[in-house]
């Protein structure tokens, strides 16, 4: 890949001697030239985490909670008018991507899979690191549209991939995902897994509910497939409770902590706050999970940061930062939650996919989401007086529209999947910025290439990119946002 051919010098190390220079020697599995692939999971799954948590390295992973406001920035307001146009993805390539396939190409060597089964046997590796990769490709597909996907990772082999289309690596996102949660056997589990301790049913339900949303995802482009794929998934198991939730565990530890408290506490910049947009609507519906999503302001009161708007309205101190609940120095950052699912099922069930009830399962979504956020301070009185409400009783005629509201509110602090729905449902309606930055009138669809790279070291096959899928810009659609 010749735009990451500095980046990924470090990475290529580790794929190109797994496959080359091991084949004839025997290998000590404490030799520095065999990676780890307990560390390589461990460093994996932590940049998992990290695409999760709402300010992250590189500081992009809060740009979908902007979009969708969640969140809003407070001191340099440029964030929630998309001052920024081209977002890089190199260093998912350079990094988890690398150490996954490299997991991949050492348990499917005949020269290291028997040394590398010490951590875990080469099937159940195999399995988390194919569902790992597929995830992070899935994400970043979702966010970029096109990316390259069959030739990426190849290391010295091929240096300028192509572009692949969205819909071929959604076919082969179902594929890869099927395929990964049969391989699973009874061998001794996983070791480096710090997500699900290498428990291979939570794997399972996790590879289901990431086919699970994936097959939403073409619910306007292809609703025949996406049907298909969706009631094959819901028929293998997704998640089936919140004690299944998906969470990425920070610790007290300055090294690993949640990256909002790094920015809140540690630098001391609170950067972010909670959107006047959500925290308006949640107090016009009185929502009880208000209080575990936003802090209140230096007078105690739940006040959000003025979307957009410039010059800034005041000081971090007015406004609602993130809760404890999310901004603690350990707080967990939630991958997929059981609450998703359920509101999956009820659009589901809206679009006519499956024969539940829509009514029913949109507000078993929003129990679960009550009591997800809640804990032990959830009531069956607060949900019965909550749903009771106008806004948030069930009508059918605005199913879509109320399923998606929830939702959005529901994903709170995961803002890519709360800008999947929003693209693909329009829902809840939003006001973009008053005076954007990035030369448009509209919240922003898709993340521009990193052009610096993309643009000067892959030439080719980014201008057949651009050609192929639309203007790099913020406003053209991916393949599965259609109106």
């Amino acid at each position: 890949m010749k735009l990451h051919k500095s980046i990924l010098f470090t990475g290529l190390l580790l794929s190109t001697f797994a496959c080359k220079d091991f084949e004839e020697m025997n290998v000590n599995p404490n030799s520095p030239l065999l990676p780890n692939t307990s560390s390589l999971f461990t460093g994996a799954i932590r940049s998992v985490g990290t695409m999760n948590s709402q300010v992250g390295p590189g500081g992009f992973n809060i740009t979908p909670a902007l979009y969708v406001q969640q969140f809003s920035d407070v001191t340099y307001i440029e964030d929630s008018r998309y001052k920024t146009i081209n977002f890089s993805y190199n260093g998912l390539y350079a990094g988890p991507l690398v150490n996954l396939q490299a997991i991949i190409d050492q348990n499917t060597n005949a020269a290291t899979k028997a040394s590398v089964a010490i951590y875990g046997s080469n099937n159940n590796q195999l399995a988390i690191a194919r569902i790992l990769k597929t995830y992070i490709f899935q994400w970043m597909t979702d966010r970029w549209g096109d990316i390259p996907y069959t030739q990426a990772l190849k290391g010295d082999q091929n240096f300028s991939p192509a572009f692949d289309k969205q819909q071929d690596i959604y076919t082969d996102l179902f594929k890869q995902y099927k395929e990964a949660a049969a391989q699973f056997d009874a061998g001794a589990a996983v070791k480096g897994d710090i997500l699900l301790s290498g428990n291979a049913a939570r794997w399972k339900k996790f590879a289901a509910t990431q086919r699970l949303l994936a097959a939403l995802q073409l619910s306007k482009v292809d609703p025949t497939k996406g049907k298909a794929e969706f009631t094959a998934a819901l028929a293998d198991g997704p998640l089936a409770s919140n004690a299944d939730n998906v969470r990425y565990t920070f610790l007290a530890d300055a090294n690993n902590e949640n990256p909002l408290y790094t920015n809140y506490v540690r630098s001391n910049r609170k950067d972010f706050a909670v959107s006047s947009t959500f925290v308006d609507y949640l107090k016009k519906v009185s929502d009880p999970r208000l209080t575990y999503m936003a802090a209140t302001n230096q007078k105690g009161e739940y006040v959000g940061a003025p979307y957009a708007v410039f010059p800034a309205a005041g000081p971090a101190q007015n406004f609602s930062l993130a809760a404890s609940t999310v901004a603690a120095q350990a707080a967990p950052a939630n991958i997929v939650v059981y609450a998703e699912v359920l509101f999956a099922q009820a659009e589901a069930a809206k679009l006519g996919w499956i024969t539940g009830d829509a009514k029913t399962l949109y507000e078993s979504a929003i129990k679960a989401s009550l009591q997800q956020w809640m804990g032990t301070a959830y009531t069956d009185a607060a949900y019965t007086a909550y749903i009771a409400q106008p806004d948030v009783a069930y009508a059918d005629a605005k199913g879509i529209e109320q399923i998606a509201t929830q939702r959005w509110i529901a994903l709170f602090n995961q803002g890519n999947s709360a800008w999947n729905s929003w693209r693909r449902t329009g829902f809840p309606v939003l006001k973009p910025a008053a005076s954007p930055l990035n030369g448009g009138t509209a919240i922003p669809r898709r993340l521009a290439y990193p052009v610096a790279t993309e643009g000067t070291l892959n030439t080719t096959n980014y201008n057949a990119v651009i050609a192929s899928q639309g203007k790099d810009d913020p406003y053209t659609r991916i393949w599965w946002d259609k109106q």
